[in-house]
């Protein structure tokens, strides 16, 4: 099952070599980038929001937003992961190549590995094309466009963005490929059989994604792409003025470097970092979390327009299936885990509810009933989250069981509870900590 933006993002690691290159690589865009980790860090962060409830709000819509397809979100996390994926291959030819030219007794490895040049410069070309395609869906922009690309590129790029190209161009230019490497990708590209473009194992793994109807197609594709960017590199380059020595002297804190081995170098950080799916889940999130807030400001705003309804009348609270409707999203109530989980209703049957969870793959959908699902006004919620009117989950020590009930008075941590489908003589007031 593909996970959730909220764990990949959750995931992402504070300190591995992946980040110690791209902050090695601060000098080159100084203050740019920042190793965002963490959802909810990531949230505050980019928005200043610190309410809870509207960071929880956000948490939300990110991930309704990631599931919807026509967003781009996850077919762009997809792109990232699969070129960093085929990238570790790569590494491992282009290593066992350069192993063939300097130890005699491997050089019959030399017949089964693309020189180290062809494949680096394969490698960053088809790393440009995808980060084309990614931006593309990210932004709206129906077909893969290099131009539209590459006027963003110079004048909007930033972030985790930018800092995704800038390795792109040290560790994966300049480093294997020398100051001329751009050149040297150029004359591959333009002078390369088709064929031998192909049956690289990165174009393999994302041919799928790649334009065109026909190998000729997606090649023309990729030499497209790398004309579109070739100015903005080469600009980079003059502008800061990297070489091969300033990457391999800020990357010598971690890596004994010596001048005459940069093509094991690279070879090495092809094999052990993933800057691409690392950037780019931080890039999709920013977008997510940006987009989302914007909803959510709004949807705040509208609901302070309104008067909020007056629910402390039993009536009021009484459970009702025209509160509920297919596409609505909804809290499920998971008993093995004991806890509430995010879905959208997909179908209604009488008074069965086929949820489909948000942030999970469609074997997880199931029917619940209505004693299961419920909504929540969190404008009305109290610090723990839970306001009057609210359906809840109550645990009974005596008989180790949740119970339906809503809530009829809140009083500090406190909450006056009736049980659903019985009368009041079970009315009671529990604790925050008996409720969920």
């Amino acid at each position: 099952m593909d996970k959730s933006i909220i764990q990949l993002v959750d995931e992402l690691p504070t300190d591995n070599i992946t980040v110690k290159v791209l902050k090695a690589l601060d000098y080159v865009a100084p203050g740019e980038w920042s190793n965002l980790t963490g959802f909810d860090n990531s949230i505050r962060t980019i928005t200043g929001e610190t309410d809870a409830k509207v960071i929880q709000r956000i948490r939300d819509r990110s991930v309704v937003l990631y599931e919807d397809p026509q967003k781009g979100y996850q077919f762009a996390i997809k792109l990232y992961q699969a070129i960093d994926k085929a990238d570790t291959a790569m590494g491992t030819a282009a290593l066992a190549n350069k192993l063939s030219e300097k130890i005699g007794f491997l050089s019959f490895l030399g017949n089964i590995t693309p020189k180290a040049d062809v494949t680096q410069s394969i490698d960053l070309a088809l790393k440009i094309a995808v980060e084309i395609i990614a931006f593309c869906k990210l932004n709206g922009i129906p077909q893969p466009n290099p131009q539209e690309f590459a006027n963003s590129l110079a004048n909007n790029y930033q972030n985790a963005s930018l800092i995704r190209m800038v390795a792109l161009v040290c560790i994966d230019g300049i480093l294997p490929l020398g100051p001329n490497f751009l050149s040297k990708i150029h004359n591959v590209i333009s002078g390369t059989d088709t064929s031998a473009i192909t049956q690289n194992p990165v174009f393999s793994a994302i041919n799928n994604f790649l334009p065109g109807s026909n190998p000729s197609d997606k090649v023309g594709f990729l030499s497209q792409s790398f004309n579109s960017v070739q100015g903005w590199m080469n600009d980079l380059v003059s502008k800061t003025g990297i070489t091969p020595q300033s990457i391999s002297s800020n990357l010598g804190n971690f890596i004994q470097i010596a001048d005459d081995n940069l093509d094991f170098v690279a070879a090495f950080l092809d094999q052990t970092t993933n800057y691409y799916e690392h950037t780019g889940t931080q890039t999709v999130a920013r977008g997510l979390i940006l987009e989302a807030y914007t909803l959510v400001k709004e949807e705040i705003k509208q609901e302070q327009e309104k008067p909020i309804q007056d629910v402390s009348s039993a009536s009021a609270v009484k459970s009702d299936n025209n509160q509920y409707e297919v596409s609505k999203t909804v809290e499920v109530w998971d008993s093995e885990d004991e806890d509430w989980y995010q879905g959208t209703i997909e179908k209604i049957q009488d008074d069965q509810f086929f949820i489909h969870y948000l942030g999970y793959g469609s074997s997880y959908d199931e029917w619940v009933g209505e004693d299961d699902i419920r909504t929540r006004d969190l404008r009305a919620a109290d610090d723990n989250g839970y306001a009057v009117g609210q359906k809840v989950k109550c645990w009974d020590d005596e008989q180790e069981a949740w119970y339906s009930a809503t809530i009829e008075q809140i009083q500090n941590q406190q909450y006056f509870v009736r049980y659903v489908g019985y009368d009041s003589s079970y009315d009671e007031w529990v604790d925050s900590d008996e409720i969920s």
